[in-house]
């Protein structure tokens, strides 16, 4: 009778931007984002997926496709001040300090 054979366990690979790059940015995954690529462009929403190696932002479509989308051509869903619907770029959010929740 022959030994049992033995698999190979190969090493998860390593997140090269964790979940921190996204706190970086002040986003989280599957916060609610919008972006263009051009300024004549339609806003396509889109949900936060990761940070990507080169420093933009993973997004998730509508259609499903995977975005990787920079920075300056993101902005993020808010609420306002009445409680309705807003959007704010993400260079602003970026740039905003905010105090980090406790627990």
């Amino acid at each position: 009778m022959s030994p049992p054979r033995r698999t190979r366990k190969s090493a998860a690979p390593r997140d090269p931007w964790p979940e921190t790059g996204l706190a970086e940015l002040g986003l989280a995954p599957g916060e609610a984002v919008r972006f263009r690529r051009q300024d004549g462009e339609r806003w396509k929403s889109a949900t936060v997926e990761r940070r990507e190696r080169d420093g933009s932002v993973g997004l998730r479509d509508t259609r499903g496709a995977a975005r990787a989308i920079p920075v300056e051509q993101i902005e993020v869903a808010v609420t306002g001040p009445r409680g309705g619907r807003a959007w704010e770029p993400l260079g602003e959010r970026v740039a905003r300090t905010e105090q980090l929740r406790l627990l």
